[in-house]
């Protein structure tokens, strides 16, 4: 079975969405030293899809991101907050947002290019897209 194509979104019309809905859930799904490290965007909620040391799929994600719905309760899918999600480049987004759409959540997005976006000629990532890219609020520990 193929999995389910997970809308995307731009980086700035994410935040837009984040702006207008503030009921909205950015749901950073990079590794836990990405987060730290590297840099998040403001406000968003870490849970990692795959994280050190094993690199396997989170098996509690599912169940994490119900948690933050509500308590796990089921909305209806006009009254569900969007579900926006973003790793480095968007592939591991794309993945968790696939594995969300097939349990059933509704209203997931995948930030397209992600937080640091491809890398450019030089092996560089944030210079050509990407959430930091765009200049949109984002903080380091």
């Amino acid at each position: 079975m193929t999995p389910p194509k997970v809308p995307t979104l731009t980086p700035q019309k994410a935040y837009k969405l984040l702006q207008e809905d503030p009921r909205s859930l950015l749901i950073d799904v990079r590794s836990s030293m990405e987060y730290l490290m590297v840099g998040h965007p403001v406000g968003a909620i870490h849970i990692p899809w795959l994280d050190e040391p094993d690199w396997t799929p989170n098996p509690r994600f599912v169940t994490q991101v119900r948690e933050l719905l509500l308590g796990g309760a089921t909305c209806a899918d006009s009254d569900c907050p969007a579900i926006i999600l973003i790793c480095r480049s968007g592939r591991r987004s794309a993945e968790a947002g696939a594995v969300l759409l097939e349990n059933g959540l509704k209203r997931v997005y995948n930030i397209v290019d992600g937080f640091e976006g491809p890398l450019d000629e030089n092996h560089h990532r944030s210079t050509i897209g990407g959430w930091r890219h765009a200049g949109l609020p984002w903080e380091q520990c």
